[in-house]
């Protein structure tokens, strides 16, 4: 493949379970299957990072229940999945600042990470509790708390993206065109696609259109 990451936003699993008038977990159940398909999908094909918006600093403002389910559903994700990034050699990883997730969560991460260091397959990277601003602050506290110079080669070796390759193309679901806080600074110069499918009806076809797509553009990165 020619694109090497891409982030997704994946939005609309709420307005799926009320269109099917469901509650709103149930959309984010079938989410979660889909960021399976998806994952093996363009493991398979050879990406090498798939970034994931899972959880951003702004969601902890959602019901409490609500919050409470997903982050049983993260736990539950990592638990069931962990035999799937084996099979396919998948390398798990976060962005976002994991400390303020529950205890149980936090230990599911770092199992996770530590089982699949090694693998040299696609790497699946979950934005938890993750904002762009919120990275963008957290880098410059530490860069002056370390008397670090600021330049751009410094600022982006302290993001939380520092040893993943730039972003090729951002996706987000559901037909809401904006960005969200996420990976503002990284998002500089990648392509953008907005589609108007919601999240849990997203399918490996429309991925491969959307591929497709990406690989007609002209990407001169600021240039001629």
């Amino acid at each position: 493949m020619n694109i090497k990451h891409i982030a997704i936003i994946m939005d609309g699993n709420g307005r799926w379970a009320k269109k099917k008038r469901l509650k709103r977990v149930a959309g984010h159940k079938r989410g979660a299957e889909v960021v399976r398909e998806i994952t093996t999908h363009l493991a398979k094909k050879g990406l090498k990072y798939l970034t994931l918006y899972a959880f951003s600093t702004e969601n902890w403002k959602r019901p409490k229940l609500e919050v409470e389910f997903l982050m049983n559903l993260l736990d539950k994700y990592l638990k069931n999945e962990l035999q799937t990034y084996i099979d396919n050699k998948i390398k798990f990883d976060t962005i976002g600042d994991i400390t303020k997730l529950p205890k149980r969560v936090q230990n599911r991460i770092q199992k996770t990470k530590d089982i699949t260091k090694n693998f040299n397959g696609l790497t699946q990277v979950l934005a938890l509790n993750y904002g762009s601003q919120d990275e963008i602050i957290r880098v410059s506290k530490k860069m002056c708390e370390n008397k670090i110079e600021f330049t751009k080669e410094n600022f982006e070796k302290n993001l939380d993206t520092a040893n993943f390759e730039p972003i090729d193309l951002m996706i987000r679901t559901s037909g809401e065109k904006r960005v969200s806080n996420f990976l503002l600074w990284q998002l500089a110069y990648a392509e953008l696609y907005f589609s108007p499918t919601l999240f849990p009806d997203l399918t490996t076809n429309e991925l491969d259109e959307i591929l497709n797509n990406f690989n007609t553009r002209e990407r001169r990165f600021g240039g001629v």
